[in-house]
């Protein structure tokens, strides 16, 4: 896409993200961490995104998901910060403080630093709330080999928008 400053593959993604849930009736919420609001950049490179984007979350720091997205700080005490429990509490936060039918929660390890045995760098993991959805959020579990921090982020935001898709 000319002036696009994202890979075309993912534009093309996003593209059908927007198409797809603005036919199916469907507002979407965005927690994103390690991804740092890609997602929602993504999003809003498609003329018409208005329709379907209510909001995106930002949540870098583990203070940032407690206060806007109510993640509790227990979670991320035993968990955390990267792993189901959390992004599962980002995701329901995120629907709880929108009006969106849908929320994606992303948190990762994206480096060069910051990973360890159990989570490396490439550790990323996922969420998808469907509001009055019976039961826990989906989630998953990903890891990136990409070398480097952009090409993880990339690959997580092709993921995130997969999971947006009705």
């Amino acid at each position: 896409m000319e002036g696009c400053t994202l890979p075309d593959d993912i534009v093309e993604l996003a593209r059908r993200v927007v198409a797809e849930n603005s036919a199916a009736g469907r507002s979407i919420a965005l927690a994103e961490s390690c991804t740092g609001g890609l997602v929602a950049a993504a999003l809003t490179e498609i003329p018409g995104s208005s329709a379907v984007l209510d909001r995106g979350f930002v949540t870098y720091s583990n203070e940032s998901k407690m206060q806007s997205l109510g993640v509790a700080s227990d979670i991320i005490e035993t968990f955390g910060a990267v792993s189901i429990a959390c992004v599962w509490a980002m995701a329901k936060g995120a629907l709880e403080q929108s009006n969106a039918d849908v929320a994606v929660a992303i948190s990762g390890v994206a480096g060069p630093d910051g990973g360890t045995a159990q989570k490396p760098v490439g550790t990323v993991v996922f969420a998808r709330a469907i509001r009055d959805a019976e039961g826990e959020p989906e989630g998953e579990l990903k890891h990136f080999d990409a070398k480097d921090r952009g090409a993880i982020r990339r690959e997580a935001t092709r993921c995130a928008l997969e999971l947006l898709l009705p």
